[in-house]
């Protein structure tokens, strides 16, 4: 790839806090204007890479480029390119929204700072609620207006980490929307998550991190690709034929919930084998089948419990 088309590179990224070794020679590049988002369990390093990209952090070894410019050597002209929105929503609870804009867009000596936010608190739907304190918005609002102040300067590259942690299932989607509108506009995105449904429904890369090394990376259709097969899941009507079931399809690959009375069968995906499944299982009370692929979270699960073992 292009040097030029690179919005972030990182090569053999380590980074040590006393004897404990955090990265352990972190490898990925990001494309401008796509969406890159980074897995991992807590602990397994996210922050720390996050930091160090961000410049609040030295690495001791390796190097983190943003636009180019070694986040470590040059840490001002990195800082040009890129702005930060945190878990919490970075904004001064007793301003308004257009204050909180018009404040951030002094600090950065923008020109016309009032313009400049009328036009961002249009953009994200604010503008009826701009001369409200922001102690009475809601999560949703502030988020929007957290990620509105981190757009006043312009910059080619957003660290969005973990955006959505607290908000209800609609402000969820609203800020799905966000991430798409801005990634059009040509914007990169480097998103935390610990919704994996997010990372498989916005990220263009996903990259997975665990104990320090970047154990897999790909298009989530690619990465999903690395599970072969699909889970066929039956519905029972009693507990005594989910056991039946259990019993019949013994040494096949498949787990029970005695719960909500579900089996779930790993199959090869074809139709022949989800057809012999069903043909043994006939006589028995199942009320409702469902196949489903591999999701990030199944390849998540797999690879982290894999490295686990080894």
């Amino acid at each position: 790839m292009n040097e030029r088309e690179i919005a972030v590179s990182v090569r053999g990224l380590t980074k040590n806090y006393g004897k404990s070794q955090v990265l352990k020679g972190v490898d990925f590049e990001i494309p401008k204007g796509s969406v890159f988002c980074l897995l991992g369990s807590n602990g397994a390093g996210k922050t720390t890479i996050i930091h160090i990209l961000t410049t609040r952090l030295k690495p001791n070894a390796g190097e983190a480029r943003i636009c180019g410019y070694d986040a470590v050597k040059q840490p001002a002209k990195a800082r040009r390119h890129f702005s930060l929105t945190g878990q919490y929503a970075a904004v001064d609870e007793l301003l308004t929204a257009r204050e909180n804009l018009i404040m951030i867009g002094r600090l950065f000596h923008i020109q016309n700072p009032k313009q400049k936010a009328d036009e961002l608190l249009r953009r994200f739907g604010l503008t009826a609620d701009a001369h409200k304190a922001v102690s009475a918005y809601s999560g949703g609002m502030r988020r929007r207006l957290d990620i509105a102040m981190s757009l006043t300067a312009d910059p080619e590259i957003i660290f969005l980490d973990e955006p959505t942690t607290g908000l209800d299932p609609q402000n969820r989607l609203e800020m799905w929307q966000i991430v798409r509108e801005l990634t059009k506009s040509g914007i990169t995105i480097f998103l935390t998550t610990q919704y994996l449904d997010e990372a498989e429904r916005l990220a263009d890369t996903i990259a997975i991190l665990n104990d320090g090394k970047i154990v897999k990376q790909g298009t989530p259709e690619g990465l999903k690709s690395l599970i072969v097969g699909s889970s066929l899941v039956l519905y029972f009507e009693t507990a005594a034929d989910l056991a039946k079931a259990k019993e019949r399809l013994d040494g096949s690959s498949l787990s029970a919930d005695n719960d909500a009375l579900t089996l779930s069968i790993t199959t090869d995906g074809r139709m022949k084998a989800v057809a012999e499944i069903i043909d043994r299982l006939s006589d028995l009370s199942v009320t409702q089948m469902e196949q489903k692929r591999a999701s990030i979270e199944d390849v998540f699960l797999q690879l982290v419990t894999k490295e686990a073992n080894q």
